[in-house]
């Protein structure tokens, strides 16, 4: 199943409602303070962003994102989904629309309580809760909806620490569906290829 966030699908289970008061909720965790402690360059064809990532807090997240990018898993792959003021995501696709084989799937630490904020990357998954591998995404908005508790929570990692602009000018791009090298076919796709060249580590600004 490929990794998909879709912003309907959280329309509808937000408007589903009315749980049996006797169900005990997840309690909403305290937001620990993000501690940014390694820093990655994203050089890309429409311009570079820095993204910084949290090691004390989502080591197990950190750990397997640095370890995408230090073996040159995210050169030349592609922003395949971009929904406009929700959010940017890759980290899946080739600049060929080949999907990528990755290593094993994670487990989810969004219970940490990092949220879903304008500038935060996260990992995408599936609707399986540890499912994430290497697809990543970008919020361009506030998304609370994609906090733990609602739906399990979608685990932030980090945030873009320079070149923001970059990245919302990406969110702007024309779109379309395209038929992947998987069969699928994906909305939401930009029209011209937004391809990462290269991620390398880099000293994070101040």
């Amino acid at each position: 199943m490929k990794p998909y966030l879709s912003a309907m699908a959280l329309l509808g289970l937000t408007a589903c409602g009315g749980s049996d008061s006797s169900d005990t909720a997840p309690v909403e965790p305290t937001t620990p303070d993000m501690v940014i402690s390694q820093c990655y360059n994203f050089e890309t064809t429409m311009g570079d962003f820095v993204v910084g990532i949290d090691n004390v807090n989502m080591p197990i997240t950190s750990e397997n994102f640095s370890r995408y990018v230090d073996e040159g898993f995210y050169n030349n792959t592609i922003f395949h989904r971009i929904v406009n003021n929700f959010v940017n995501q890759g980290g899946g696709f080739s600049a060929d629309l080949d999907k990528k084989a990755t290593h094993g799937p994670i487990k989810n630490e969004s219970s940490v309580g990092l949220k879903n904020e304008y500038g935060t990357i996260a990992m995408a998954r599936t609707q399986v809760l540890d499912s994430a591998t290497s697809q990543f995404f970008i919020n361009i908005s506030d998304n609370d909806d994609l906090d733990y508790p609602n739906q399990g929570g979608y685990a932030v990692f980090g945030k873009v620490v320079a070149g923001m602009e970059v990245v919302d000018m990406m969110n702007a791009v024309n779109t379309t569906n395209k038929t992947f090298k998987d069969g699928f076919i994906y909305s939401n796709v930009p029209v011209e290829n937004i391809v990462v060249t290269q991620v390398s580590d880099i000293s994070c600004p101040d």
